[in-house]
């Protein structure tokens, strides 16, 4: 997956007006506008989908509040934060290109269309995804662990290129993309990041974490390994190696563990025990 991460006026003006506001003077500049041009700001609402389909040619319709911005002082302030936080992203994401690579040639095991990364100011707190090949990326960098907004980024990359579930399946879904960036994470870190993610999830991850294993074509002599090094603990004698996962992509193995649920979840009491 190629990216290009640019900062456009209008994509940047547009999560500026309709976002919640990030500062006390852009605030308030919303309010003057609306309090001039209600009918121009709320026309404006409508062109998300226009800009997003066309950047490079997006004409408005009415351009009345776009101007405005363009030409505030505080609206040049933000601009200048928001190519700022663009370099950040770019370091980030290019660092670590290697292991994003991998992440979905070998572990997703997904052809993901080349993307256009929109970058909003950080305040903003978002990551929003328009459209198929699109994102707005407008989040704070945690200086302590850089690498949170590189795994926010491609969760919402992999989990809107997976076909969606119906109800009682999609937690699957959820619970096998949560593995998939355990293992990006840990690839990333050196250290294993199988004990994070959501509470509620981590029963359903244990009960698949032996096909897991297999899906990443793990050998069996090297299972034990990795369930020390994950803090995850089964009885190898109780699963036969499943040899065909290793040739699925992550789609095919949420449809696999959907279709044998019955025999995976079941094994919980008697098959496997955490590590605490």
């Amino acid at each position: 997956m190629n990216t290009n991460f640019i900062v456009n006026d209008y994509v940047l003006i547009w999560n500026l007006l309709f976002q919640a506001s990030i500062s006390d003077s852009i605030y308030k500049l919303k309010q003057k506008i609306w309090d001039t041009y209600k009918t121009e700001y709320n026309n404006t609402y409508q062109d998300k989908a226009s800009i997003i389909a066309d950047y490079k040619n997006f004409i408005p319709n009415d351009d009345t509040v776009y101007n405005i911005l363009l030409e505030n002082k505080v609206y040049e302030k933000l601009r200048k934060q928001a190519d700022k936080y663009r370099l950040e992203v770019m370091h980030i994401w290019d660092k670590n290109k290697k292991e994003t690579n991998y992440f979905y040639k070998n572990i997703a095991r997904l052809k993901v269309a080349n993307h256009t990364m929109f970058i909003v100011n950080k305040e903003l707190n978002m990551i929003d995804y328009p459209s198929h090949n699109c994102m707005i990326i407008g989040k704070d960098i945690d200086k302590k662990n850089t690498l949170l907004i590189l795994l926010d980024i491609n969760k919402k990359v992999l989990y809107n290129n997976i076909k969606r579930y119906k109800e009682g399946q999609h937690r699957y879904k959820d619970a096998i993309v949560e593995l998939a960036l355990n293992e990006y994470a840990t690839r990333l870190t050196g250290r294993s990041f199988y004990q994070s993610g959501k509470p509620e999830l981590s029963a359903l991850k244990r009960w698949l974490y032996p096909y897991w294993l297999m899906y990443l074509g793990v050998p069996k002599g090297e299972l034990a390994n990795y369930m020390m090094r994950d803090k995850i603990v089964f009885d190898l004698e109780k699963y036969a190696y499943e040899k065909e996962l290793k040739k699925m992509n992550i789609e095919e193995f949420i449809d696999f563990c959907i279709r044998n649920q019955r025999y995976i979840v079941r094994e919980r009491k008697t098959n496997q025990v955490e590590i605490l």
